[in-house]
Order: structure tokens, then sequence, then C-alpha cells
């Protein structure tokens, strides 16, 4: 249970510094925000509450509040096996020092940025409802924002484009009436690394670790 509750403590506080960020680079109003919209429409489809949004925005739009800096770290573990930590910090000399302790616990060492550029693709991910869609017709309507790849999961279809064309597929899904269940941008390893299962715990036990720091938003890898 306690478990479960820091998860999704973890998972609001992730949003309210999206939300800062968001607004501080655009404004509180979501009509007219475009990034603010999505990532209130991601808090929601993960359970915030209204009045932890609605008071994140507000908090956010005090000129005293924090202002959250977005920096990716890279980092090798187990047999060659990539990390990336992407972090929302206010005090990076913070952030780069927690994050080298927790490395330096579970096995891993920082690498230099860009070392990871070629194991991973930055994707755009829009996750919307697939009922009274027709696939085909919505594949052929969004070739020209970009559109990579359709998969149908049950009720939802899950899209995905270029890191570049994140607005264009936003805006051609809004323009269309489409309902967006959440918008997001991933890192997808361009190859996996196979570990032993003792391997595999070794370096789940690190990524763990790293995600419980409240500077770190996300932990990718290309452990198979």
């Amino acid at each position: 249970m306690f478990a479960r509750f820091d998860k999704m403590s973890k998972t609001f506080t992730k949003y309210g510094k999206e939300i800062s960020m968001a607004v501080k680079a655009g404004g509180i109003n979501p009509d007219t925000n475009a990034k603010l919209r999505v990532i209130i429409g991601n808090a929601k489809s993960a359970n915030m509450p209204k009045d932890r949004i609605e008071a994140a925005i507000k908090r956010s739009s005090n000129k005293d509040t924090s202002n959250y800096e977005e920096i990716a770290y890279e980092a090798m573990c187990l047999k060659g096996v990539g990390l990336i930590i992407e972090t929302a910090t206010d005090n990076p000399t913070r952030t780069v020092a927690n994050i080298r302790m927790h490395l330096n616990r579970g096995g891993g060492e920082l690498s230099k940025s860009g070392s990871l550029d070629f194991a991973f693709d930055r994707k755009s991910i829009f996750i919307i409802q697939t009922e009274g869609i027709n696939v085909e017709e919505l594949e052929f309507e969004l070739i020209d924002a970009g559109l990579e790849e359709i998969e149908v999961e049950e009720n939802e279809m899950v899209l995905t484009s270029s890191f570049e064309n994140f607005g264009n597929m936003q805006k051609a899904l809004e323009t269309k009436g489409v309902s967006i269940v959440s918008a997001e941008f991933q890192r997808i390893p361009t190859a996996l690394v196979s570990l032993t299962e003792e391997e595999k715990l070794q370096v789940e036990k690190l990524m763990d670790k790293l995600e419980e720091d409240d500077d770190v938003q996300t932990v990718y890898s290309n452990m198979a």
C-alpha cells in the first residue's frame, strides 16, 4: 500500500514539474498553451486530482516559484547496458551528484553527453481512443503530420511519429477532433542488450533507485 502511494506521489510530482515548465514557457491558459494542454491530459490519465492540477498551474504562475530545467544524463552499466536519465531540476549540481552516487553504488558510471545517441531513437507517442475511428482513413490523413506507425490495442491506438513532429501530430489530431488519451516523448532502444536474470535484477535495482530520486522524471534502458 505504501509503495503504491509513493509511486502515485512521485507521478503527481513529475506532472507538477512538467506543468510548471509549460506554464512558465507559454502561460496558464491551456487553450492557448498546447504543451500545457497535453500535460494536463496526461496528468488526468494518471488519475491526478483536478484540484492538484489546478493548484500546480496556480503555483507555477507565481514568479517566486522554482524554475525547473530539463537535463538528460547518460550512463553505462553492466555489459554495455545504456541508461538515459531524464531530470527536471532547479539545482543541477545537486542532481548530478545524486545520480553519480546512485550509479557508483549500483555498478554504473556517467557517460559523455551524446554517447548514447546511437542506442535510442526519440519518438513522439500518442495514445487515442479507437471508438468511431476508421484506422485506414486516419493513417492516410496523418501521413502529412509525420505518422510513422499505428498499433491498435483493444480500445486504444498508439501512434508513433518522430520527436520533431510532436506539434504537427498534436495539431492534426486536435483539428480532427480526436480525443488524445496521452501524448509524450519516449526513447526507443535501437537494439537490446541481453543479460542473465541476476544481472537484470541488478540493473533494475539501479533504475529503481534512480527513479526514486526527486529530480528524476524517467529512466530509459536498452536492456532486453
